[in-house]
């Protein structure tokens, strides 16, 4: 379970950075401050997805303490 949750996670982190590539480029470029808007509002939400996954996935594996 724990080996599932890392995976997910490390697939949210790289969402997370393509949906601030892309909120990032359309501010440069002068695109629609709405979808700007909307892109940051959703890798805050992806952001937050990615650490519970962290999170769950320290819990899973004992937080890394020595066993």
């Amino acid at each position: 379970m724990s080996t599932v949750t890392y995976i997910l996670a490390i697939i949210v982190m790289g969402v997370v950075a393509l949906v601030l590539i892309r909120g990032l480029f359309n501010m440069m470029k002068g695109g629609n401050p709405n979808l700007s808007n909307k892109l940051m509002q959703l890798r805050v939400l992806l952001q937050a997805i990615a650490v519970l996954l962290i999170m769950l996935t320290l819990w899973l594996t004992g937080g890394g303490r020595p066993s």
